[in-house]
């Protein structure tokens, strides 16, 4: 029985990992520079710049650095975020959005939260905010694996 719910989680997890890469839910970005804007966005609604540390980009996206770099470069060229270094800490770096390109990126968002809508209208309100607490309580554990 635990190996057929293993198997379970497995399969649920590849499935939904394609569905939303596969969704076209960016369009005009690519899933991992749509993930690094929705971070920058969330700060950006905190504090009114948004200016994300490139470590925590780091910690909360799992990329690898690499990958990261070259997210946050095309997302520059696009002319969506701004690079900064850090002020006691030269080599830190830092990146904020461009506020002339935040309703740009407003638009794409807005797609994936229609997105996220009609997931909540197919398993309901309840099951959703279920799934939202599994999954906070799953990244507070920070299992390793």
């Amino acid at each position: 029985m635990e190996e057929d719910l293993r198997e379970g989680m497995l399969n649920a997890w590849i499935g939904l990992n394609g569905f939303l890469k596969d969704s076209r839910m960016t369009q005009t970005l690519t899933y991992n520079e749509s993930v690094i804007m929705k971070l920058a966005l969330d700060q950006y609604r905190q504090d009114g710049v948004g200016r994300v540390p490139v470590q925590t980009i780091l910690r909360k996206t799992h990329m690898l650095k690499s990958q990261v770099n070259r997210t946050v470069n095309s997302l520059c060229r696009q002319g969506y975020l701004a690079r900064e270094k850090g002020g006691e800490d030269a080599r830190a770096l830092f990146v904020r959005p461009v506020p002339e390109r935040l309703s740009d990126f407003l638009a794409v968002h807005e797609r994936s939260l229609q997105m996220a809508q009609t997931i909540i209208d197919v398993i309901g309100p309840e099951d959703a905010a279920h799934f939202v607490r599994i999954c906070q309580r799953l990244l507070a554990a920070e299992p390793k694996f």
